[in-house]
């Protein structure tokens, strides 16, 4: 790595990249890439520094990163093999790596605390972040979204710490060796990379065994891991007692291995968020000697964004966007709805994200999104498949058992909201559907 000069990313936009990108940057090294789509988030990296492109034409490429010498090339797996551009540096033998294998690399020579799961690995890893920050741990962050505390999804405070999500996409995570790491949730998902649930747990089992020697593991009770446990309301090492809610969020106590830690607070609605935060206190708890800055640090915490982001809070209206696109983060975001809106209509917008994970999992987003008050279906988003006959958001509206549902243009998503002014709204997906929040949320404040 210290005789990399340049750094081409080919796939540069998406959120774990463009941590990476950053990084470099701050290295004071020459970034570059492509990314198929811009977004803010390219225009960011872009405002940083970095040159960027939106055509897969090789023309395109910086003339300097043409050379193999001191050039390297990061991708990730969601590229396909026909990418031109990638085609281009494999055939000039440049030096390759996955964006995992890189993380890796990095992370090897620090202390990492590395946080997998299906679902909650963002939150909890932005969560720790920020308890190493109030505990004045120099520690650098490379996380899945962009952080509220921080503004971004990258953090450089030190080296000593590294703070990864683990992403269990195409087995990503097998390349760190953490010397703290965390399990928070192995539902099935990735069934195009995985093919079975049980391959998948298998894929998890050997992430755990990844740890470096006298590792600790912390694990949700109830997962098939061994290791330190945590739950709220049960026989947990890591536990949450006495959970109560007051007109601003939770208040419970803390039951650890060696005390007990009372009134302590968290701000961030959803018993699936008082599990990541639990986590994230876990964890840093291994590294961290005195635990109050730890315990403050729990309610201070801001969020991270599209991560049950309330856009918008009004007398007649709220709007909270989600970055869920899996039944069970579906169910996770009805849950804290429900909880702090008990008797109002919720209103649930879903675009779907991929047209393999529509099929795999139709019958449970089918039931999640029944719960809802009402429901309206956008069209699959499809990322980088190509479409599969039969399964499309029409398909997936017919099994849900909910008369009070139908299909919406994205482009008529503003106006058709406009119009029903619902009580609650909610919109939940991982496609593009996030890139229309805050233009939502300006149509309905204009309209209040």
């Amino acid at each position: 790595m210290n005789k990399v000069e340049r750094i081409y990313f080919i796939g540069a936009g998406g959120i774990g990249m463009s941590a990476l990108a950053r990084y470099f940057v701050h290295l004071g090294k020459s970034v570059a890439g492509y990314d198929k789509t811009r977004t803010p988030l390219t225009d960011a990296l872009e405002s940083e520094g970095i040159t960027l492109h939106f055509e897969d034409e090789v023309s395109q490429i910086p003339e300097p990163f043409r050379t193999p010498e001191g050039t390297l090339v990061v991708y990730t797996p969601a590229v396909p093999d026909s990418h031109t551009e990638l085609n281009y540096f494999r055939s000039g033998h440049f030096s390759i790596k996955k964006r995992a294998e890189v993380l890796g690399l990095i992370s090897t020579n620090s202390r990492c605390l590395a946080v997998a799961g299906t679902h909650g690995k963002t939150t909890t890893s932005c969560i720790l972040a920020h308890l190493l920050h109030e505990a004045g741990l120099g520690f650098t962050a490379f996380l899945g979204g962009v952080s509220e505390d921080f503004g971004s999804n990258f953090v450089l405070e030190g080296t000593e710490f590294t703070v990864v999500e683990a992403d269990e996409y195409d087995r990503s995570f097998l390349w760190l060796t953490p010397e703290v790491a965390c399990v928070t949730s192995m539902d099935a998902d990735h069934l195009d990379i995985y093919g079975t649930g049980e391959a998948l747990k298998d894929s998890f089992r050997e992430f755990a065994g990844k740890l470096k020697s006298r590792g600790t593991l912390l694990v949700r009770n109830g997962l098939p891991l061994k290791g330190l446990s945590y739950g709220i309301e049960d026989d947990s090492d890591y536990c949450i007692q006495n959970l109560r809610r007051d007109s601003d969020g939770y208040v419970f106590e803390i039951q650890t291995p060696q005390q007990v830690f009372k009134q302590v607070r968290f701000y961030k609605p959803g018993h699936h968020n008082l599990l990541n935060g639990l986590a994230a206190f876990a964890m840093a708890m291994q590294v961290v000697r005195d635990p109050e800055p730890l315990i403050r640090g729990l309610g201070t915490f801001k969020g991270v964004q599209r991560r049950f982001s309330v856009m918008h809070k009004g007398e007649q209206q709220v709007y909270v966007d989600d970055y869920a696109h899996h039944p069970a983060e579906i169910d996770a975001v009805y849950q804290a709805l429900r909880e702090n809106y008990p008797s109002e209509q919720i209103l649930a917008v879903f675009q779907p994200h991929l047209f393999s994970r529509t099929r795999d999992f139709g019958d449970a987003f089918a039931r999640s999104l029944s719960r809802f008050d009402e429901i309206w279906l956008l069209d699959i988003y499809p990322a980088r498949e190509k479409p599969i006959p039969g399964i499309d958001s029409e398909w997936l509206l017919e099994q849900i058992e909910n008369s009070n549902k139908k299909m919406v243009a994205i482009t008529d998503l503003i106006s058709e909201i406009n119009a029903r002014k619902p009580q609650v709204l909610v919109t939940m997906g991982a496609g593009d559907i996030g890139q229309q929040a805050q233009f939502i949320k300006k149509a309905i404040r204009d309209a209040s």
